[in-house]
């Protein structure tokens, strides 16, 4: 069996790819990039990425749809990429597999593909890497190569925080790095989109180097930043970008109390913060008396909490104070958070 990593991938888009491809692996930002890679490499041409460019998410997918993507040869080209991302494989059928391995077993027929399964991370049983894969990767290394992306080391993910930092203009040190790791978190989505609003924020201050200040002071937490997102689309709402919202944070594998708990938590600083102005108060003495030591989140919840009405403040945290009650009364799931959004949408 022929087990490879992500920077062999990658070497391999570089000479050239062939045959089918089994992404799994706890970095799902890395399996983003190497499909974007991937497809870029094989579909350089955007006038035929309608035919040599085939796309099939998690809740299209079927065997059938992805026999049908792989028949009709690459249209003025060599070959043409089939990504289905998003399988969970751990939630499928033994039946269901079976009939996934049978259509890849077909590949050799239809030699101008290229096909990439991507699991998210925690959504196939892996076994024990490298020495001792799982019955499931040994099955499909049958017809196509298992691409492992394993979890980087720490002293790796301070390098990439550094290099997206000067890949936006601005530099900062290995501690300034490691410490917006210790706020956001280690996913890499996250730290992307921090690095980017921390260089901007940076540059548009004249500014080259990004200090432990500022990353105090603007970056915000991994869970904090999906729960004010999915909480803004609920007061809005918003119904399908919040259960957007919410389908990042399942993603992610944040248990449900843990999420309404954050969800009610971002509702009582909207609305502590909304009482807050009304009597005048200023963002330093809202920062002292909510116990937030981020001026740039206290400033972002009162632009959030001024188009929000106080009925609708208060309504909401009523519901979730519900949910809540009724999440932790039976095993349900995300169905008290789902419950909640839909009953909002007026």
């Amino acid at each position: 069996m022929e087990l490879i990593k992500e920077d062999v991938f990658r070497k391999q888009i570089k000479k050239s790819l062939s045959g089918g491809y089994l992404f799994f692996g706890e970095e799902d930002y890395l399996k983003a990039v190497a499909l974007r890679s991937a497809r870029e490499a094989i579909c350089p041409d955007e006038t035929f990425a309608l035919f040599n460019d085939v796309r099939i998410d998690a809740l299209d997918y079927s065997p059938a749809a992805l026999l049908d993507a792989m028949m009709p040869p690459p249209m003025m080209a060599d070959q043409k990429i089939i990504t289905v991302s998003g399988l969970p494989l751990a939630s499928m059928r033994a039946s269901e597999i079976e009939d996934l391995l049978e259509v890849l077993s077909l590949l050799s027929q239809y030699d101008y593909n290229v096909v990439i399964i991507s699991v998210p991370a925690g959504q196939m049983d892996e076994g024990f890497l490298p020495k001792s894969p799982s019955k499931t990767v040994k099955e499909f290394s049958k017809f196509v190569t298992p691409v492992w992306f394993e979890s980087i080391s720490k002293a790796r993910l301070v390098a990439w925080v550094g290099k997206h930092f000067e890949h936006h203009g601005v530099s900062a040190s290995p501690a300034v790095c490691e410490k917006l790791i210790s706020i956001c978190g280690q996913s890499m989505f996250i730290l992307s989109s921090e690095t980017e609003k921390l260089a901007y924020y940076a540059l548009s201050h004249g500014k080259s180097e990004v200090t432990e200040r500022e990353v105090e002071e603007i970056a915000i937490a991994e869970i904090s930043s999906d729960t004010f997102a999915l909480t803004n689309a609920l007061l809005d709402g918003h119904i399908e970008d919040a259960l957007r919202a919410l389908e990042v944070m399942k993603f992610r594998r944040v248990e449900p109390v843990f999420v309404l708990g954050e969800i009610s938590r971002s509702i009582g600083d909207l609305l502590a913060i909304k009482l807050l102005t009304a009597d005048g108060a200023t963002i330093p003495e809202m920062m002292s008396i909510l116990g937030i030591r981020s001026e740039y989140k206290v400033k972002l919840y009162a632009s959030a909490a001024a188009g929000k009405s106080e009925r609708r403040l208060r309504q909401t945290l009523d519901l979730c104070s519900q949910a809540d009650l009724a999440l932790k009364q039976s095993a349900k799931g995300y169905l008290p958070i789902e419950r909640l959004i839909c009953g909002l949408s007026f």
